[in-house]
């Protein structure tokens, strides 16, 4: 990993903050707050930004390149979104990181580190970076926990679906045994 240090409160890294889709409500004086919490992390293909289980205090807003999402070793999510946030739920709920994260091909994400907040920010600064992070979470979060009940849904039909299909075969190979005896 290749990492900048905390990023300086400039008009260029402003506009570059304003081109992330999750960052384009916040006013400037956020922004501002913002940078002085962040550093830019570039990855190698098959590095991991995040490990299952640890307890850091980072997040991350994809720049570029495309992320592999694992949960155990399986492959839950694969985003190459400009602005895909990632790693919010360990900052959420204060538990352990719930999958690690690997980069595919050259990555690179602004990571956010919320534990600097206390002490490069005041009170009211910090509550409200924090605030606008929070409701940005919220908005991703509800998007992908509808995407994950539409995959459910699509799951739960398929094995209905292959379940009465067995049960048919299963059926009719009966039936054939039965006729035959």
């Amino acid at each position: 990993m290749i990492e900048s240090e905390y990023l300086k409160d400039n008009i260029q890294n402003i506009q570059r903050l304003m081109t992330i889709l999750p960052l384009r409500t916040f006013e400037t004086r956020h922004l501002k707050q913002l940078l002085s919490l962040s550093k830019i992390r570039e990855y190698e293909h098959g590095e991991r930004i995040i490990k299952e289980g640890d307890n850091d205090p980072w997040i991350y807003f994809l720049l570029s390149g495309k992320i592999d999402v694992r949960k155990d070793g399986v492959e839950i999510g694969i985003s190459d979104k400009v602005g895909e946030i990632f790693g919010e739920m360990r900052i959420l709920d204060g538990l352990a990181r719930s999958a690690s994260v690997y980069a595919e091909g050259r990555t690179v994400c602004l990571a956010v580190n919320t534990s600097v907040a206390t002490h490069k920010l005041t009170s009211d600064e910090r509550a409200d970076v924090l605030l606008l992070l929070y409701r940005t979470f919220t908005e991703y979060i509800a998007t992908r926990l509808r995407l994950v009940n539409d995959e459910l849904v699509q799951a739960k039909k398929r094995v209905e679906e292959a379940l009465s299909s067995k049960l048919q075969a299963l059926n009719s190979e009966l039936e054939e045994a039965v006729i035959s005896e």
